[in-house]
């Protein structure tokens, strides 16, 4: 999601800051670049590109114990396997939400620990919040997750390291929603991702409106039957990142 001010994340970082430490700053944030599209086309890997004839379907900031599960039966109802990009605070109040998810045959990867915006570099606190969203993922699943997405897409050069220490691989986006806002329909969803989908891309849409306008969640449950079987009218097959074809390392 684009940050709050319009602003780059490096600007925002920067303009607080006293020139050495802009200059740290701006070496922590560079990476981040990689939230704006034109960025991502450049790093294919890190936007996800796969198999040409693959659609990979994720979901972000579950786990949500009201929105959540409707989306599990309206996958379960559309035959579709997708990735649940899930923030470490939320699995710890939420357990029997990640189970489910798991138990009804979905990847479980981490979106970090919490949804905070990452503006000053603090490289240890990093590491800790990501070994710790893995941890108990794992614990939960007994899988250790493979992906990483960092909140907002802002991928620090410090969330790399850390997420390279914790044994996951960075994945952004190539098509998205736009689903966060209040104005958000399921017309409004489906245009959106047709817009920046091809085959081999990856799809970025939200299970729950925890970090979103409230109920916005609505607006991509109803889209998502569209989203998948216009996929599956072009020839694509959806499924979780698992399946796509990205390179694990």
């Amino acid at each position: 999601m684009p940050t709050s001010t319009g602003r780059s994340p490096v600007r925002q970082a920067a303009a607080v800051l006293t020139p050495p430490a802009a200059v740290v700053a701006a070496a922590h944030m560079a990476p981040a670049a990689t939230w704006l599209p034109a960025v991502r086309r450049r790093v294919p890997r890190l936007a996800g590109v796969g198999h040409p004839s693959h659609v990979a379907l994720t979901f972000d900031d579950g786990p949500d114990p009201d929105s959540t599960p409707r989306f599990l039966d309206a996958l379960d109802e559309l035959g579709v396997r997708a990735t649940f990009f899930v923030l470490g605070d939320g699995v710890v109040r939420h357990p029997p939400v990640v189970r489910e998810t798991f138990r009804r045959g979905h990847e479980l990867a981490v979106h970090g620990w919490s949804h905070r915006r990452p503006w000053l570099p603090v490289p240890a606190d990093d590491v800790r919040a990501l070994q710790r969203a893995a941890a108990v993922v794992g614990e939960l699943t007994g899988r250790r997750p493979r992906w990483y997405r960092p909140p907002y897409g802002i991928l620090t050069s410090e969330r790399w390291a850390a997420a390279r220490a914790a044994g996951m691989r960075p994945v952004l986006w190539t098509a998205w929603g736009r689903d966060w806002t209040a104005g958000a329909t399921a017309a409004s969803v489906r245009s959106a991702v047709a817009a920046g989908l091809r085959g081999g891309g990856t799809v970025l849409l939200h299970d729950t409106d925890r970090m979103s306008a409230p109920d916005c969640w609505r607006a991509t449950l109803d889209a998502l039957p569209g989203i998948v079987n216009g996929c599956r009218r072009a020839g694509l097959a959806v499924g979780p990142l698992a399946e796509h074809g990205v390179p694990r390392r």
